[in-house]
């Protein structure tokens, strides 16, 4: 039994398919096949099998799957420890990030971290969540931070809740405007903003889903620039909690309640490569992103992982 035949059998396992799992790995269908065919051969039983809805996972594939995981973590583990026998690299923390992370969430820990490690040098690499994770995957950046991101070669750690709320200046927005049915909000003005985002993308999906077209009164390069449209009184926005928790607070804009509608949930996550071994340094940065993640966040659960 190989590592890399265990990391097939789990992007299968997630992914559904062959072809699915195969270019999450960056591996040939055939080479998944074979991983696949010799993981089987190995443990005598069969991990898969066909049915009309396409591939599921089998009763001994089921079985196998905690043990599957259990078995990448604990190699993570001792690469982890060997790693931590050699002397420091002298390598630069590269972290890539969704830029809302990079302008509301990260400024204070990088300023605390830099007091406690003034000599690690930082570089930040923005994208949307999708750049973040090829980021990393590619190893242009050891860690990552953006929103409900899953992949089998990373390991997820949901920090906490960022939901979009649909905000709206409080004296010059709709009348009424504290709660509202979808239909009303998407005749109101509406700012749009980094169109094909995942934040563009999911308000998007809630009108279409709903049958409705919503009044594009603008669309902006960024959310910061959505937010001062707001506060100027030219648009509702649909906005991460993260971006305004502060114009809340000081009552500056204030939060729509969509009656007909369940919530645009999403998580801010954090997520590192399964098969490289993080420096000291990292988890360190790491260990602050938890922390302040756990101050930030309203009552919320402690940071959980995700597989």
């Amino acid at each position: 039994m190989e590592i890399d035949q265990v990391e097939t059998f789990l992007a299968v396992a997630t992914f559904g398919g062959f072809h699915r799992a195969a270019e999450a790995l960056r591996i040939s269908q055939p080479a998944v096949s074979a991983r696949i065919k010799a993981l089987e051969d190995s443990l005598g039983v069969r991990l898969f099998s066909r049915s009309r809805g396409g591939l599921i996972v089998s009763d001994a594939g089921r079985t196998f799957r905690p043990h599957a995981e259990l078995l990448l973590r604990t190699a993570a583990l001792a690469r982890q420890a060997v790693h931590e026998s050699q002397p420091a690299s002298g390598t630069p923390l590269l972290i890539a990030a969704a830029l809302s992370i990079s302008v509301y969430f990260l400024p204070d820990i990088l300023k605390r971290f830099q007091r406690a490690h003034p000599n690690v040098i930082i570089s930040i690499r923005p994208g949307h969540s999708k750049e973040v994770l090829d980021m990393v995957l590619s190893e242009e950046a050891e860690i990552g931070l953006a929103r409900s991101l899953q992949h089998p070669e990373v390991e997820t750690i949901s920090l906490r809740d960022d939901p979009l709320l649909l905000m709206a200046h409080p004296k010059r927005g709709p009348k009424h405007s504290r709660r509202a049915r979808l239909e009303q909000v998407a005749s109101w003005p509406l700012i749009f903003y980094e169109r094909g985002s995942s934040d563009w993308t999911l308000t998007h999906s809630l009108f279409r889903t709903a049958g409705l077209v919503p009044n594009v009164a603008l669309e902006v390069d960024s959310i910061e620039t959505a937010k001062r449209m707001v506060e100027r009184g030219l648009g509702l926005s649909f906005l991460p909690q993260i971006a305004v928790g502060r114009e809340i607070r000081t009552h500056k804009l204030t939060t729509v309640k969509l009656l007909d509608a369940e919530p645009l949930r999403r998580s801010l996550d954090v997520i590192h490569p399964r098969h490289r071994p993080l420096r000291t340094e990292v988890r360190a940065f790491l260990q602050m992103v938890r922390e302040a993640a756990n101050e930030d966040s309203s009552g919320g659960n402690p940071p959980r992982k995700k597989r």
